[in-house]
């Protein structure tokens, strides 16, 4: 396939991973936890790298890296999702309140915190089709970072510049 080829997938798989969080959110009301919005925000800015290099040119190294970093990134928030999910019920951080009251009641830094490291929100498993949100998640991300490395291998061997 050609590296434009690849950056569409890419951008599929984001829109489709991100669509698929605003149904659960909006139409299934599966509220997301501080670290769901962080995966949401890497997903986004894979698909936004994806859509820029097609806007600009495919065959630019840097855009493949950058899905690849985007999703290895995301991965890293949906690992430590699965990781809170499988903590006992008294390992688990306290739950912390509404991440738009945060917004307006703490200091950037506590915010932040809580959508890095999660909160007791976090830790509740939601499934779809038998599996945790987080697992597919992470599969999303997988397949991300895949098409991310195809890309960036197929962008070499056309021999075009960084």
């Amino acid at each position: 396939m050609k590296p434009g080829h690849f950056a569409l997938v890419a951008l599929a798989l984001a829109a489709g991973l991100s669509s698929g969080a605003q149904f659960m959110e909006h139409v299934l009301g599966l509220a997301p936890c501080p670290l769901c919005l962080m995966q949401r925000i890497w997903v986004m800015l894979g698909g936004l790298g994806a859509l820029v290099a097609l806007a600009d040119r495919p065959t630019r190294l840097g855009y493949p890296i950058f899905a690849v970093a985007a999703a290895l990134a995301g991965a890293g928030f949906a690992i430590r999702q699965l990781y809170l999910q499988s903590l006992p019920p008294d390992a688990v951080p306290a739950c912390g309140p509404d991440l738009g009251y945060m917004f307006e009641a703490f200091p950037f830094r506590d915010v932040l915190k809580a959508m890095t490291f999660g909160t007791g929100d976090c830790a509740q498993v939601q499934k779809v089709l038998g599996v945790s949100i987080a697992a597919w998640s992470l599969l999303g991300f997988c397949a991300l970072a895949a098409t991310g490395a195809l890309w960036a291998r197929s962008t070499r061997r056309a021999g075009a510049p960084a």
